[in-house]
């Protein structure tokens, strides 16, 4: 068995894929023993092909093809399967990798025992914190003070920040709900006990989903601020502002990755929230997202 295995999920995204296996190449030191999985989920613009030429370049580098787009939870599975590290560490193709980072997370598990996952500071392109790596739970309340505006005018309140915990100290490790699988490091055995990842999320959702299953086991989740990685953010589906000048995502992609990103906030509300809430609320918050589907296409 070796310290982590890193699985990277392709999906039409072959430079942003080449630049993130050579800054693992370029980052990840000796110290700490490695492999690289990516599981291609039927790319279209020539990803594999490029994977491959990296071959010689990237230390045990195992290339996994997909006859058809699986989605993200799927195609991570797979890749688990066939991982033999003591720590998995989900990297998305749209990162590139700090200077010391994998090791540093590594040296954090390792520290950590009851530490069922962990993530870093997740830096977007523009230099501020990519939000979706410190979460609180989307709670109704949560989910309400951030989707009407609450959170920004208190974005330290505890009351009104719930969704981004923007009371913590982001200089600190400290515990958190939910992090990104943009950067997600899974000590195996809490992988195993949870199952994995669910696969009726196909995109977006599930990373929340599967730090609310690991909660649920008494694991701990953290933030580790002193290992950084830069993101992309949303390059395969093209929908997100901070990746829009470097994907090349076409419209049908855009309209199923809007589609599969309400689709995982009523799969996850129905998973884990519907027995605790009250008939009315949850009617409320259905039609609130349906309203706000409606709103985004």
């Amino acid at each position: 068995m070796i310290d982590v295995s890193i699985i990277i999920i392709s999906f039409n995204t072959k430079d942003l894929t080449v630049a993130c296996l050579e800054s693992i190449q370029k980052t990840v030191g000796e110290n700490v023993s490695h492999e690289v999985i990516v599981v291609d989920n039927a790319s279209r613009d020539g990803s594999v092909e490029r994977i491959k030429d990296q071959k010689s370049k990237i230390k045990n580098l195992k290339i996994i093809e997909n006859k058809q787009n699986l989605g993200f939870s799927k195609a991570n599975n797979i890749g688990v399967k066939e991982a033999i590290g003591r720590y998995i560490l989900f990297l998305n193709s749209d990162t590139i990798v700090h200077e010391n980072s994998v090791e540093r997370i590594v040296e954090f598990m390792n520290q950590n025992e009851k530490a069922g996952a962990a993530t870093c500071r997740v830096d977007l392109s523009n230099g501020l914190l990519d939000d979706a790596s410190h979460r609180g739970f989307p709670t109704p309340w949560n989910s309400f003070a951030h989707f009407s505006g609450l959170s920004k005018l208190f974005p330290k309140s505890r009351l009104f920040s719930g969704y981004s915990l923007g009371w913590k100290d982001f200089k600190t490790t400290h515990e958190i709900d939910a992090l990104a699988g943009a950067f997600m490091v899974v000590r195996k055995t809490a992988g195993d006990e949870v199952g994995w990842w669910d696969e009726d999320y196909f995109w977006y959702g599930e990373d929340i989903d599967f730090c609310y299953r690991l909660k649920q086991k008494g694991w701990k989740i953290y933030f580790v601020p002193a290992v950084s990685i830069l993101h992309y953010k949303g390059a395969s589906g093209g929908i997100k502002k901070e990746s829009a000048s470097v994907s090349t995502a076409d419209e049908k992609t855009k309209q199923n990755a809007t589609k599969a990103r309400f689709e995982a906030m009523r799969i996850f509300y129905k998973k884990h929230y519907v027995k605790k809430y009250p008939s009315f609320v949850t009617w409320l918050i259905l039609k609130g997202i349906d309203l706000k589907e409606t709103l985004s296409s």
